[in-house]
């Protein structure tokens, strides 16, 4: 069987105003994109390089620059946040490990508060949680 070939190569000038078009919505998309709101708590944690991790059942606490705890992505109180720990160790047979994600802002007294009030209920080691130092690129060298 044979097909009628009457495609033709195009050789008149292309349009610009579609790709104008098209480019001004993605912009504005972009733009819009910017505004839309992202649920949870904004931290600011502290780069740090070479900081080991853990391979142990963790427990992670959230501290804001407003020194408010956040547990399981919920507000929580101090006096319940001990009894959150006591119930974690409880529900755990190997021990635990707090991973604390405090922002910049958060005092030392407030992480070593956080730590000790882990350590009553049972959790002994405790990591900061921290952000990696971004690594410069670097370009290979071409011979001249």
């Amino acid at each position: 069987m044979k097909f009628p070939r009457n495609a033709r190569i195009f050789r008149g000038q292309l349009d610009a105003a579609p790709f104008a078009a098209v480019f001004f919505l993605l912009v504005i998309f972009v733009m819009l994109g910017s505004f839309i709101y992202t649920p949870g708590v904004r931290l600011e944690l502290p780069l740090a390089d070479d900081l080991p991790g853990t391979d142990k059942p963790t427990v992670a606490v959230a501290i804001d620059s407003g020194g408010r705890y956040y547990y399981d992505n919920l507000l929580v109180q101090e006096k319940q946040l001990s009894g959150l720990f006591h119930q974690a160790v409880a529900g755990s047979g190997n021990p635990l490990t707090l991973i604390v994600y405090a922002d910049r802002a958060v005092s030392t007294e407030m992480l070593v508060r956080l730590s000790m009030l882990a350590r009553s209920a049972g959790i002994t080691n405790a990591l900061l949680a921290t952000l990696p130092r971004p690594t410069p690129v670097r370009l290979p060298r071409t011979a001249p």
